[in-house]
């Protein structure tokens, strides 16, 4: 068994998929702006992350048609070089909510949420530095 990706349900594609595509510079599988599905990709590794139109998956599954509440998910991404990292996606308008900061002795994290709400998680592992 794989793990092929984790699939956030979202209402806003549109700005969902900006968010992933053009300020965490993810890489779009199809280049579906407007959904109802993408799946966007880092540079390394064959997992990723994908949207999928809320109501597509409620109308096939027949629930799902209330907005999510709260928070259900986080999305976690590994960075060589988190301040960095953080440097350019803020000059791309993302908005930390925490960070850069210990999380232990072997990691660095900040914390950003999607349009939906969904938390990103941005961790450097401090045990890869040599």
């Amino acid at each position: 068994m794989e793990l092929a990706q984790v699939r956030l349900l979202v209402t806003d594609f549109a700005a969902c998929y900006r968010f992933y595509a053009d300020l965490l510079g993810l890489k779009p599988q199809s280049g579906a702006t407007d959904g109802p599905y993408e799946k966007f990709s880092p540079a390394t590794g064959s997992a990723g992350i994908a949207l999928q139109d809320r109501v597509m998956m409620a109308e096939t599954l027949g629930e799902l048609g209330d907005d999510a509440a709260g928070h259900r998910s986080m999305v976690v991404l590994r960075v060589d070089d988190l301040d960095t990292y953080c440097a350019q996606i803020t000059a791309r308008g993302a908005t930390l909510m925490h960070g850069p900061a210990p999380m232990t002795d072997r990691m660095r994290v900040v914390h950003l949420k999607d349009p939906e709400g969904n938390l990103v998680e941005l961790q450097e592992w401090l045990l890869l530095r040599g």
